[in-house]
């Protein structure tokens, strides 16, 4: 259902083109609530653009968009030089800069002019600090001396210690782990002003007041978190499918009562014909009940016609309102793991696991405790050092699908790519296979470099995927970074279609939930490995 408030966006007629002409957004009108509200949509829509245009770092092609005060933005990829000190990170040095000044004696107009009301600005930030895990950190500490999570929060924690009346994040929570999201969920709950958050992350939209969809160039908005706006526009599609064909149902009636219809007026005018030609009454009267047989015919015929035409318009309506939306389709190879099958074993610093036949394994942690780190020294990527966690593979059929998705040829394209991998198959086949990937046409002979988030990641799984002979493991690193709620739930079908082993690092609970996981190893930053009866804060079907 819409909702209905004084809006702190208000977009009108917004239109963004690339340098090149190619069009980003085209015609997207709407508001965004004081509240809490969560961006979603499939990788490609415009979620990410729509948020630098709304903080101004990009400018309209065409349209206008309004904001009622300030706006503070998070981009999806964090930069900062990394000898950068905390308060620049949190971008207040210049007001704590100000203080520091007029504590020190110096009564300059413009350190009152730059500090304003901010008076108590570094006991906040030290409250801040505090709330996710860095108490103690000195504003003038390096950002350097910080992990990827403490980063991550510590910019966010600045938005709010400015207090802009907006706030724009972009996929906060990748690269967080469970604690860092703990923290962040909790800064998010009283956040003060309107905030627009682009997320995959179901639990982080979870918290949302509000979810907006950004789907085939319209923006939508409903009152209610992810699950309940999922849980309506559920219902509505199945409405829509349902009025679908009972419009279908009704088409088929009127054609075939018009088709009854013309079948009559066929008889009565044979019937007609015959008796004129037999002289059966005057010619005059004859002749007038011809005129009038052909004047009811012709209304007849016109107002089946509109039945008809008026069905098919309601068809059209009703189908206009069913999503297409696309579904990576997958029918793999067997790639032949027998249950006694070694797969692979994982050690770390106080014992080792052996992988055997087709498991499911999940790896988890705390950032920095070295996850990737052990997938790249199992892959061969890395070479394994004693008394470090590890891992080696007791197969030479793998396949590792990097947290980055750079494994693959960028000047080369989707087809060639794959090819690398299936070199046996021929090209048709390959081809056939992409479609179920959705990967069609052209798309299969651009350069890699050239393809969307959600083509790259689809590329990346079909390499793994097509491989022959087929890999018998399969060794993902945060697969779900970056991907759309639909590009996750691809992932998890073509998993679950998949007969071999399967071995992940992630931070997503919701994704892992989905793997039917026959093991849980969590790894500590002193390298040991410990088996989990579930996941943190979950319960896994046939868990503890």
């Amino acid at each position: 259902m819409p909702t209905s408030h004084t809006p702190s966006v208000v977009l009108t007629d917004v239109h963004f083109q690339w340098p090149d002409g190619s069009p980003a957004l085209s015609g997207i009108s709407g508001s965004f609530g004081p509240g809490k509200t969560g961006l979603v949509g499939t990788n490609g829509s415009g979620k990410s653009t729509l948020l630098r245009l709304i903080a101004g770092t990009f400018a309209p092609t065409a349209g206008t968009i309004s904001t009622g005060g300030d706006v503070g933005y998070l981009p999806q990829t964090l930069t900062l030089r990394r000898d950068a000190t905390l308060m620049e990170l949190l971008g207040i040095k210049d007001k704590v800069t100000a203080l520091r000044a007029i504590e020190s004696g110096d009564a300059a107009v413009e350190h009152f002019d730059v500090l304003g009301d901010d008076w108590d600005i570094e006991a906040r930030a030290g409250e801040a600090l505090q709330d996710i895990g860095l108490s103690g950190a000195g504003l003038d500490r390096s950002v350097g001396e910080l992990s990827g999570g403490e980063a991550m929060l510590a910019a966010i924690s600045g938005l709010r210690i400015r207090r802009t009346p907006i706030t724009l994040l972009d996929e906060p929570t990748n690269n967080l782990d469970r604690d860092a999201r703990s923290a962040l969920g909790r800064m998010l709950g009283d956040w003060p002003g309107s905030l627009l958050v682009v997320s995959h992350d179901l639990a982080l939209l979870e918290l949302m007041d509000e979810t907006a969809e950004l789907f085939e160039g319209g923006l939508t908005v409903f009152g209610g978190p992810y699950s309940e706006w999922r849980d309506y526009l559920d219902e509505q599609q199945a409405a829509a499918v349902q009025a679908t064909r009972s419009a279908e149902q009704q088409v088929k009636k009127e054609k075939r009562q018009k088709q009854e219809a013309d079948t009559k007026l066929a008889s009565r005018a044979r019937t007609g014909q015959k008796s004129y030609e037999n002289k059966k009454g005057s010619k005059i009267l004859m002749n007038q009940r011809a005129s009038d047989a052909q004047v009811a015919a012709g209304k007849m015929r016109s107002g089946m016609d509109s039945r008809v035409q008026a069905a098919q318009d309601a068809l059209d309506a009703a189908a206009s309102r069913v999503r297409e939306e696309e579904r990576i389709s997958v029918d793999l190879p067997d790639p032949q793991v027998p249950r006694s099958r070694r797969i692979a074993e994982l050690w770390g610093t106080d014992r080792s696991y052996v992988v055997q036949g087709p498991e499911r394994v999940a790896i988890i942690g705390p950032n920095g405790a070295g996850k990737t780190t052990l997938l790249e020294r199992l892959a061969g990527c890395l070479p394994c050092t004693d008394g470090e966690a590890g891992g080696s593979l007791l197969t030479d059929r793998a396949g590792y699908l990097r947290q980055r998705l750079d494994g693959l040829r960028e000047e080369a394209t989707t087809l060639e790519n794959v090819q690398d991998a299936a070199a046996a198959v021929p090209s048709g086949d390959i081809r056939n296979r992409l479609a179920r990937f959705l990967l069609r046409g052209d798309s299969v002979n651009r350069p890699v470099r050239t393809l969307s988030g959600g083509e790259r990641f689809r590329v990346s799984l079909a390499t793994l995927l097509f491989a022959d002979p087929p890999a018998q493991v399969l060794i993902l690193d945060e697969p779900t970074n970056n991907l759309d709620i639909r590009s996750v739930d691809q992932l998890v079908e073509a998993l679950a279609a998949y007969r071999g082993a399967v071995i992940v690092v992630s931070h997503d609970d919701a994704f892992l939930d989905r793997l039917d996981l026959d093991l849980i190893l969590s790894l500590d930053r002193g390298g040991s490995l410990t088996q989990l009866a579930s996941l943190p804060g979950t319960s896994l079907p046939g868990g503890e």
